[in-house]
């Protein structure tokens, strides 16, 4: 059996409608923690600065 990641319990697996959570308590105080932001998934911005995408226009190298 795996830990429960909210309590650490042990979680069963199989028949268990809450994996890999032990309980429909810990599953909820999970979503809790991503609905009020305490986890955040980290993300790189693809998009150019604007003074990144005003040198791509001109046509400036800027040596990277």
């Amino acid at each position: 059996m795996k830990p429960c990641p909210t309590c650490k319990k042990p979680a069963p697996w199989r028949d268990n409608p809450h994996r890999p959570f032990c309980s429909e308590r810990c599953k909820l105080l999970d979503f809790g923690h991503w609905a009020d932001e305490d986890y955040r998934v980290p993300a790189h911005d693809e998009r150019p600065s604007a003074e990144e995408a005003g040198r791509q226009r001109a046509g400036v190298d800027d040596g990277d």
